[in-house]
């Protein structure tokens, strides 16, 4: 099977110098819940930014490698960035809902892609909150504040927003950072849904929520991939002595 996303060896430097990616490789395939985890400033980020080309905004930074989308290299002269960041999404940790009602925030970016068929918009806001299992909840106050909602409705919305594109990959940092252990358990739910129609790659909030909603993961540290593999065999009989002590609470 072809990879959706194949990433070889990526190694990114900051501005600043930081050296945040060291020749990472990594292969995602289609309609595959891919799981990001290691301790903070170990890279999951930063290489979520660059699969969305967010990294464009750092004039000085370094990039080596090559990140390939559907065999097509995604830093190439003929991508257009905004086509890119509509068929690769990023729902950020800190739900930012646009300022305006929940229907304005799901028709927003179809309409700046030139959508103007109200039947068709109508049918994308049903269609992406009940993918953001939010549906029922907003169904009755579409035109009402979408700052009004609950921080896992702002959550899911935001989702929702990106899922109204219809993207073929959804990035996730740390969707679930400030939410209540039921609205987690609702949007760990709705991914595991959502992979049978997009490829999800997700930074977690802890390693046990790795191991929970993952098909495969990878576990980072300093900037180095240390180690791949089904979420099964990765959390229960880890190959790499650093990927144990994390699991395990050693470190981290």
């Amino acid at each position: 099977m072809q990879a959706k996303l194949s990433i070889q060896g990526v190694s990114y430097t900051y501005d600043d110098q930081t050296e945040a990616l060291r020749n990472v490789s990594l292969d995602v395939l289609p309609n595959e819940l891919f799981i990001l985890f290691g301790p903070a400033r170990s890279g999951k980020t930063t290489l979520l930014r660059l699969l969305n080309r967010l990294s464009d905004l750092s004039e000085n930074a370094i990039f080596r490698g090559s990140i390939a989308f559907n065999g097509v290299d995604i830093f190439g002269r003929s991508v257009d960035v905004f086509d890119l960041r509509r068929r690769i999404s990023m729902v950020f940790a800190v739900p930012t809902p646009l300022p305006g009602s929940i229907r304005f925030n799901l028709i927003y970016g179809l309409q700046m892609a030139g959508m103007r068929d109200q039947r068709v918009l109508n049918e994308r806001i049903e269609q992406s909150l009940q993918q953001a299992a939010l549906w029922t909840e907003v169904k009755d106050r579409l035109d009402s504040s979408a700052m009004a909602l609950s921080g896992g409705q702002k959550q899911r919305l935001c989702l929702a927003r990106s899922l109204a594109l219809e993207p073929e990959v959804i990035l996730l940092d740390n969707p679930t950072s400030g939410l209540d252990p039921l609205s987690t358990s609702m949007v760990e739910e709705t991914l595991r849904q959502l992979r049978e129609r997009y490829t999800i790659i997700m930074v977690p909030h802890s390693a046990q929520q790795a191991a929970r909603v993952a098909d495969r993961a990878g576990f980072m540290l300093d900037g180095e991939l240390v180690e791949v593999d089904k979420s099964e065999r990765l959390f229960l009989h880890p190959q790499d002595k650093r990927t144990e002590d994390y699991i395990t609470g050693r470190f981290g």
